[in-house]
């Protein structure tokens, strides 16, 4: 049995799944950044560069998914991965739920 690949579908997904995790480093960097700024770790010209390519990334993102018509599938792939990380939060901070979700294992009595 061939398997058929739809290049073009290849390729929509996976620079979907790039710009989601270059948005999701993005926004790891912005989180970074702020609490450097709050720390007065930034002196003014630091932190007018970091604002900037912060603003020229955002701006290169927005582009680039609307150029290439991917903005809806990147929305969607970042909403899995949140839900993925707030699942995993909440078992490690549920650790009951793990247990629960995990049920009794064969051989562990």
């Amino acid at each position: 049995m061939a398997l058929t690949v739809d290049e073009k579908s290849l390729k929509h997904g996976v620079l979907s799944l790039v710009v989601t995790l270059v948005e999701v480093i993005q926004e790891a960097l912005e989180r970074q950044a702020l609490r450097r700024m709050e720390g007065g770790d930034l002196s003014p010209e630091e932190l007018n560069r970091l604002g900037e390519a912060l603003l020229e990334l955002d701006e290169a993102m927005t582009e680039i998914k609307e150029e290439h018509g991917i903005t809806v599938s990147v929305a969607d792939i970042h909403r899995g991965l949140d839900e993925v990380v707030d699942d995993v939060v909440d078992k490690l901070v549920n650790p009951s739920r793990w247990a629960q979700e995990a049920g009794p294992r064969e051989g562990l009595r």
